[in-house]
């Protein structure tokens, strides 16, 4: 039996994000190492007390976000089996590697945060991202083309997140939604994200990553899926190369889960926040159960469920 983890991007922040991680004695030490990124507030207080605004600034989401995933892994323990599947989506990548034991769980903080300011540095100002879903990627192909932008994330289901400025966004939802049975929405996220846009990150990003420690093969003896091609990492060098060039590349998020589910997963568990992407891969794999960490009230409801799904 195979359980995929999913780990979320930024994008779906709030105010009870760390309800069930929180107060986690072993995840203690990654909230107090996150504070020192996010200014010395402790997280916990952060995505209680800071506006929306705030809590969706570029830098501060992945930060939050990727912080979840490490917390929870590291709060679940032993409950999740070894040879699990994992895949990240966006900044999720890369907390996929601290979660499947790449990398470390402060020294994957401290490179999310860098990703972040790489991704800042490069950003123009007014860039962004849209989703629009509905139309084939013929069709999405064809509005890039016309208005400058690019397809970001390809997702299940005929959905596309597209990255360019927001007038050409704006054009694009436009577009988008004069023709039938189209959905479009703008992202609370302003930087044009896996695009070529941000070239310049990836290079910067690849020379943080090129001082960080990997453990290679992983401890855990997890598979760690790449997020522009959807194949495991194979050797460290090829897997940074990857990592880095995600932040300018589109991210095959579709193939990603259908992977998955061709290495047999069993089992879909997303760390969060939010429901994103437990949703898809309901969508892609319907007879496989997928839940994600916000579905829970404890932690020990999670523990029960890998027990009675996966770890049999």
């Amino acid at each position: 039996m195979t359980l995929a983890i999913l780990c979320s991007g930024q994008g779906r922040q709030h105010r009870d994000m760390f309800a069930l991680t929180g107060d986690a004695p072993v995840a203690a030490p990654l909230f107090a190492h996150a504070a020192t990124l996010l200014g010395g507030r402790d997280p916990r207080d952060f995505v209680r007390a800071e506006s929306d605004d705030a809590l969706h600034r570029n830098r501060a989401g992945q930060v939050l976000c990727s912080l979840q995933a490490l917390a929870t892994a590291a709060a679940l323990g032993d409950a999740i089996p070894p040879g699990v599947i994992i895949a990240g989506y966006s900044v999720g990548e890369v907390a996929a590697w601290g979660v499947g034991g790449l990398f470390d769980a402060t020294v994957t903080l401290d490179l999310v945060a860098r990703r972040a300011e790489a991704m800042d540095a490069a950003t123009r100002a007014g860039d962004g991202l849209v989703f629009v879903r509905g139309l084939s990627r013929e069709q999405v192909g064809r509005l890039c083309e016309r208005h400058g932008a690019a397809v970001a994330i390809v997702n299940p289901g005929d959905a596309f997140v597209i990255g360019g400025t927001r007038q050409a966004l704006d054009q694009i939802a436009k577009d988008a939604r004069a023709m039938h049975g189209v959905r479009t929405v703008a992202l609370p996220v302003e930087v044009a994200s896996h695009t070529e846009r941000l070239a310049e990150a990836s290079v910067a990003f690849r020379e943080a990553l090129g001082l960080a420690p990997v453990i290679f093969p992983p401890r855990t003896g997890a598979r760690i899926l790449s997020g522009i091609d959807a194949a495991p990492v194979v050797s460290p060098e090829t897997g940074l190369d990857k990592l880095a060039a995600q932040i300018s590349q589109t991210v095959q998020w579709a193939d990603c889960l259908q992977a998955c589910v061709e290495a047999g997963a069993t089992g879909f568990l997303e760390l969060g926040p939010g429901h994103a992407l437990s949703g898809m891969a309901a969508e892609t794999a319907p007879g496989v159960p997928a839940h994600a960490l916000d579905d829970f009230r404890s932690l020990q409801g999670v523990r029960t469920w890998l027990t009675r799904h996966v770890n049999l």
